[in-house]
């Protein structure tokens, strides 16, 4: 991630770099950015230390291709924020660091994980869910120091420290609790899960509708929401307890669960994900209809409060931004939504 230099060749504060001057929109804004390639010299670049991950197959890496575009302003406003963000896509298989470089530029980097999907980050960590295994990537840079590649300048240093083999459950959102334990939503089995030394996983809850665990993904449990340090929302796209019963309810009958009470609070959502709790206030993503909405936790209104164009899923909240990830639909899966 990109990093501060001082004028003694040291670090800043292991957080995202000072705002820099405004500078003067360019009228180029579409910059390609290759994962494997060499960092381009154009608006945005995709450019890192040196990680020990494998790289890919050279004819896996000409054919795929991200294409970086961005708003005007956008590097500036994660300068002035002091922010990076950390995402990654399902299909394309990546994790993606995103940030703001000193010069006004946007660094981008990626890294392949087949079917990557829920991620929980922290300054010294990052928690990812893939195919089969969960993830443990540290920061293995110390206090004071700063990873250098090609004269850039990066803060953090993620490695890949450690994976756990879960086998196939369909992992989504994960989170960690006030006791230091990893909880994740194990989609497949549609319960609360975390990690066993012996099994695959061990299940710490489900739905009271979810007559038993069983590898059939009845209610494509997806969303996990975190408060005082223990799970209290998880979100799923129908109250059903049927194998794939829910691809048959995609449109309406989304649900959102309170953990502690098993009380759904409301039904009246379409495909939602990821619920948050932030500032006294309960935040889900309507992914079917395409709203950012904020519910009322006791009555289980939903108030629309954004439209985001695509399919939503993934929030965060930073300084009174919501920050909502979209994807385009694919193949016709979504039709009619």
């Amino acid at each position: 991630m990109p990093g501060k230099q001082d004028s003694a060749g040291g670090k800043g504060k292991g957080k995202a770099p000072r705002a820099s001057a405004p500078k003067r929109a360019r009228t180029r804004k579409s910059p390609i950015v290759e994962s494997s390639g060499p960092p381009p010299a154009d608006e945005a670049i995709a450019a890192s230390p040196q990680a020990p991950a494998s790289a890919p197959p050279q004819g896996a890496a000409q054919q795929q291709q991200t294409t970086i575009s961005t708003s005007r302003g956008f590097a500036d406003f994660l300068s002035t924020n002091r922010l990076s963000l950390a995402l990654t896509s399902y299909q394309t298989g990546q994790l993606m660091l995103i940030g703001p470089l000193l010069d006004g530029r946007l660094s981008v980097f990626q890294r392949n994980f087949v079917r990557a999907m829920g991620l929980s980050a922290s300054p010294q960590r990052l928690y990812l869910t893939t195919i089969a295994q969960i993830w443990r990537l540290e920061n293995v840079l110390g206090q004071g120091q700063l990873a250098t590649q090609q004269s850039l300048h990066y803060e953090r240093l993620y490695v890949p420290r450690m994976s756990h083999t879960t086998g196939d459950i369909d992992a989504h959102e994960l989170a960690v609790d006030g006791k230091n334990q990893l909880v994740f939503v194990n989609t497949k089995y549609s319960c609360l899960a975390t990690l066993d030394t012996v099994h695959s996983f061990k299940p710490l809850w489900k739905p009271r509708f979810i007559s038993k665990l069983a590898p059939e993904d009845r209610c494509h449990l997806n969303g996990l929401a975190m408060q005082n340090g223990a799970p209290k929302y998880v979100t799923a796209v129908s109250r059903c307890d049927v194998v794939d019963g829910w691809r048959e309810r995609r449109h309406e009958g989304g649900i959102l669960i309170d953990v502690e009470s098993d009380r759904v609070v409301t039904e009246d959502l379409s495909m939602p994900h990821s619920p948050r709790f932030n500032a006294g206030t309960l935040w889900v993503l309507d992914s079917g209809r395409g709203y950012l909405c904020r519910v009322d936790a006791k009555t289980g209104k939903a108030e629309q409060r954004a439209f985001c164009p695509g399919f939503a899923r993934g929030l965060s909240f930073w300084r009174g931004y919501a920050l909502v990830a979209t994807s385009l639909p694919r193949d016709g899966a979504f039709k009619g939504l």
